[in-house]
């Protein structure tokens, strides 16, 4: 199949699954109750899908890698760091009342900070090649990781389990608010970014050959790390970390659709990612009756794809 046709197939099967998911179990008695949740749910996943989606395939681009995925940089890790620092220091109850905007866009704040200071003071103002700046991300986000873990240890066990359901990716509970600011959001990045596909496809050749083809390199690479930064903040911030869903549909959309072309891969990667959420959840909510979240499921395939990928490039 040439892969327009892959994208149409990927794309029935995408709405299919939505379809399904909204209106299984649906009747004249439940639809005004049902409805409104399962649409403000099936939004959330096709907004973190398309955040992730950008982000991952993106980040690979820019770095010439690929297995690393923004995670690298420690965002998730100060997300957690955020949720655990609050329940540590002032309570669960705190954590509690901070679930709408206020823990939100505290979120944001923090990975966003901790962006601008990677890129703006260890990379561009140092003049610092990319792989030092993983390589800063990586050593900070394993420290966060660290402090989280020794406040979550000493924690009360009550209170860690109120921490707890911030661990995971859950898009059960999906504040509506929260939902329509962080879409306002992605809309606007992705009108800065709509162009910057082709650009990607000259970057694929190298920083040398992409500046000799007149691409502002240094320039570039801070406009769409800055826009990464934001759409994993966004994405983290409203439904909680997914670290490996990013390594699962840029590599699958990579072999499904072998093109070089970033604004096929994105949307497939995109579409992949949806229909990923949407069938999790499904299981979750159908089959494993809520006892685990929808991010559980994704880390754990994604895990061992990321193992595959792991041993298929040490044999190359």
């Amino acid at each position: 199949m040439s892969k327009n046709q892959k994208i149409i197939v990927l794309s029935v099967l995408t709405i299919s699954a939505c379809l399904l998911s909204i209106f299984l179990g649906i009747t004249k008695d439940n639809i005004e109750y049902f409805l409104p949740k399962r649409l403000s749910k099936i939004i959330a996943i096709g907004l973190c899908s398309y955040c992730i989606a950008y982000s991952s395939i993106s980040f690979q681009t820019i770095t010439n890698n690929n297995i690393l995925t923004p995670s690298v940089i420690g965002l998730d890790s100060l997300y957690m760091f955020v949720q655990t620092f609050i329940v540590y220091f002032f309570g669960s109850k705190t954590l509690s009342m901070m679930t709408g905007y206020t823990n939100y866009f505290l979120s944001i704040l923090f990975m966003l900070f901790f962006s601008f200071i990677l890129f703006f003071i260890l990379f561009l103002k140092e003049n610092r090649n990319l792989y030092f700046l993983i390589l800063c991300g990586m050593i900070l986000g394993n420290f966060f990781d660290g402090i989280s873990t020794f406040m979550q240890v000493i924690l009360d066990p009550n209170e860690f389990l109120v921490l707890q359901g911030k661990m995971f990716a859950s898009f059960s509970n999906i504040n509506f608010s929260l939902l329509f600011i962080s879409l306002i959001i992605v809309l606007i990045l992705f009108l800065i970014t709509i162009k910057d596909s082709s650009k990607l496809d000259v970057l694929c050749l190298g920083k040398d050959q992409a500046i000799n083809l007149g691409i502002s390199y240094n320039k570039f690479i801070l406009k769409n790390l800055m826009v990464i930064s934001i759409l994993v903040s966004v994405s983290t911030a409203l439904v909680g970390p997914i670290t490996f869903l990013g390594i699962l549909v840029a590599s699958i959309s990579r072999e499904i659709l072998k093109t070089y072309s970033h604004r096929h891969r994105i949307f497939c990667g995109f579409l992949i990612g949806f229909f990923s959420l949407v069938l999790g959840q499904f299981l979750v909510e159908k089959v494993f009756n809520f006892s685990t979240t929808v991010g559980t499921l994704i880390n754990f395939i994604g895990g061992l794809y990321f193992l595959y990928l792991i041993l298929k490039e040490t044999k190359n």
